[in-house]
């Protein structure tokens, strides 16, 4: 009998397809997208064995491979002498690793706790599945389960140093729900079965299960469509899952083909603009949204890092602490300056930060940005933290000018695919910059990423410096971005 493992029969809950298509066409699947997903959750088991216990044993599934791995839980759960880590059970035609089981030693016997481990900050409705799955398979290996639990990180957690991470993760009782539950996923297994053993695909029609609970790694394959039109139904902002089922039931593809009474003005801007191959730009609107700023003209833009873990005192799980900056300034006659942070020296860079923004930005002067929420964000919580810059901070916030609104009001170019991202406006209005020539960093997804490699403590000095390169460049483009998109708006071309 074929054994599915929890992520299979997770992805059979989803949508039978892709569990089908897990077992039998892996090669169609795209997983760009989780790779920071299994980095976070990784870093989250990690420190819950130091919570629970330090001195437990690890069952490493790469070292051992999967026989070794259950031979080797079965004999530490018999035993029951210390916590163990990624226990592996298989039964009923499944399997599953557990992150955490804690013995419970009695005069009756042994059993167990089992405590699932989430790098979330609550409880997910599919974390609930999850956690089902888990303790039938535990039970049907013959493990007696005293409490099943998840742990999920509480996000008011406070981290005091020096490696004292007790109370980062809160635990949730699920022993009586998983209990109630075990006919269930009894049933779903038995049906997950059935569906692996197809010797075709099942036909199931693309829907919101290609998103929920997870975006699913065959999209791409399953909706060709999306691919091939020149402008798909995604490209129409905020356009409901259900509308977009609608359309397709009909044929339409395309969101050139969409009837207006479907969509709303913004929607049917970018139709019109969709249609016509030409751009939509209020000149007259976007100067007189700017006409009130005078000079000097700051251009603000920040980059944060965000830990499930927190490795510095006084920080908080998913808290976002800035770790660089860039400003442009324009003056009156055009000259344009550049001033830049970037701490990489694996201390808390945020006061730094903080005290260096406060110095560049001066006292007078609006200060341009991009989605002015997060700069806003990000520098009351820096004044939050360190009270005796919150004031400075609060004058730079009340000066602060967002382009953002003006872009998505005023104008609007095909090439977008209805999106007012810096990255989608500026190669409509400033082709000669782009984000293509940056050398590594080119989004801010990857300035995170790199922004942890730099700081690890086994970085070699010449990685480091080439990484410190790639984030000045790319957060330099970022303000000069702004700098055009602000020029083009006040019509100051060339």
């Amino acid at each position: 009998m074929r054994h599915l493992s929890k992520s299979k029969i997770l992805a059979y809950r989803q949508c039978p397809k892709r569990l089908w298509l897990e077992i039998h066409r892996s090669d169609l699947r795209d997983d760009s997208a989780s790779v920071i997903t299994f980095s976070i959750g990784n870093e989250v088991g990690d420190v819950a064995q130091e919570i629970y216990d330090d001195n437990g044993t690890l069952i490493d599934i790469e070292t051992l491979g999967f026989e070794k791995a259950f031979s080797k839980s079965a004999y530490l759960l018999q035993k029951g002498e210390a916590p163990i880590f990624e226990a592996g059970f298989k039964a009923a035609g499944a399997l599953a690793f557990a992150d955490v089981m804690l013995p419970r030693p009695s005069e009756s016997g042994l059993s167990w706790d089992m405590i699932e481990v989430k790098a979330s900050t609550g409880v997910k409705g599919y974390h609930r599945d999850d956690i089902a799955v888990q303790s039938y398979v535990a039970n049907a290996a013959g493990v007696d389960l005293t409490s099943v639990s998840l742990a999920h990180v509480n996000n008011t957690f406070v981290y005091p140093g020096d490696r004292d991470y007790q109370g980062l993760l809160h635990e949730v009782d699920f022993t009586e729900e998983v209990k109630s539950r075990q006919g269930e996923v009894a049933k779903w297994i038995e049906e997950a079965q059935k569906i692996a053993a197809l010797s075709a695909e099942p036909e199931i029609e693309t829907g919101e299960q290609c998103h929920q609970p997870h975006h699913c790694s065959f999209c791409n394959y399953c909706s060709p469509d999306e691919i091939t039109a020149e402008y798909p139904l995604s490209s129409l902002p905020n356009f409901s899952a259900n509308k977009q089922q609608e359309m397709k039931s009909q044929e339409i593809y395309d969101l050139r083909q969409v009837p207006d009474d479907y969509l709303s003005w913004k929607q049917l801007r970018v139709k019109e603009q969709s249609l016509s191959g030409e751009a939509y730009f209020d000149a007259d609107g976007a100067a007189a949204d700017l006409a009130p700023y005078g000079f000097p003209a700051r251009f603000l833009d920040f980059e944060t890092a965000m830990f499930a873990v927190p490795i510095w005192k006084g920080t908080r799980p998913y808290q976002q602490i800035p770790f660089q900056y860039s400003l442009h300034c324009s003056g009156k006659k055009g000259a344009l300056s550049h001033h830049e942070f970037l701490d990489l020296s694996g201390s808390d860079p945020s006061e730094s930060l903080a005290i260096a923004l406060i110095k560049h930005c001066g006292n007078e002067g609006v200060v341009f940005t991009y989605n002015a929420s997060f700069e806003k964000r990000v520098m009351r919580d820096l004044g939050k933290r360190f009270p005796q810059h919150q004031l400075a901070l609060e004058s730079i916030i009340e000066r602060v000018i967002d382009l953002l609104p003006i872009a998505r009001n005023r104008y609007y170019h095909p090439s977008q695919h209805g999106s007012w991202s810096l990255k989608s406006v500026l190669p409509a209005i400033c082709p000669e910059l782009s984000y293509d020539n940056l050398d590594g960093v080119a989004d801010g997804c990857m300035a995170v990423e790199t922004f942890k490699e730099a700081i690890a403590i086994d970085i070699s000095p010449q990685r480091k410096k080439a990484i410190e390169r790639q984030l000045l460049d790319y957060c330099q483009l970022d303000t000069l971005a702004l700098v055009e998109v602000w020029k083009f708006f006040r019509e100051e071309k060339g």
